[in-house]
């Protein structure tokens, strides 16, 4: 059911590796805020010797990068972020292609401290339906419009009541004020066309790459 509403909604379904190489993580700013809520994986040469779970030396100098892009450091991707990114980068696109909305119902896993795990709402290993649209700028109002109406829709069917707050900016963002401004802006005109002012602000809880409506 939930596939199609996807297809019917204009996304294109989509599959993801399971873990990439840390200097995808790092461009992305997830190692530097994430890494310790991060499976670590290292994929050895054929030497002997030991290979480290960390980018580091013990006295805080870097390891040499590795030659070969299939041995090193690795993480079992925590979000899908980074990776739909490449998708998105890997064809040239025009501007006629957008948006370009993409599902994934990929495995994710977060190492979150044992005492931090309860029931569903914080586990080592699940599956979501993550989507992300790539648009332009002008169009990120009503793209958010079309997943309220997606949202409704799908939490209608069982009865689910929710509530909306509007995260902002973190201390440790990343990006610039105007742009955290700009988008900000875009997602609370969207709330209050939605819901009036029946939204919360939750003030320096989003994300250090965006804002988010949680």
């Amino acid at each position: 059911m939930l596939r199609e509403e996807y297809w019917d909604r204009g996304y294109e379904e989509v599959q993801s590796p399971n873990m990439y190489d840390v200097e995808l993580w790092k461009i992305s700013g997830h190692w530097q805020h994430y890494q310790d809520d991060m499976f670590r994986l290292q994929i050895k040469d054929d030497s002997a010797d030991p290979m480290p779970l960390s980018d580091q030396k013990p006295d805080g100098k870097p390891i040499a990068s590795f030659h070969d892009k299939d041995k090193g450091l690795f993480a079992l991707k925590p979000m899908n972020c980074p990776g739909h990114a490449l998708l998105f980068r890997n064809e040239e696109r025009s501007y006629r292609d957008l948006p370009w909305r993409i599902a994934d119902f990929g495995v994710l896993h977060r190492n979150e401290a044992s005492g931090a795990l309860s029931g569903l709402t914080r586990v080592r290993r699940f599956q979501q339906d993550d989507s992300h649209i790539f648009c332009d700028a002008k169009d990120v109002k009503s793209e958010i419009h079309k997943m309220f109406d997606f949202m409704t829709y799908v939490y209608g069917l069982f009865g689910f009541p929710f509530k909306f707050k509007l995260s902002t900016r973190p201390e440790g963002y990343m990006g610039t004020l105007a742009d955290w401004d700009a988008a900000e802006k875009q997602l609370k005109e969207a709330l209050t066309e939605f819901k009036g002012s029946d939204w919360e602000l939750n003030e320096g809880d989003g994300a250090f790459y965006g804002p988010k409506i949680d």
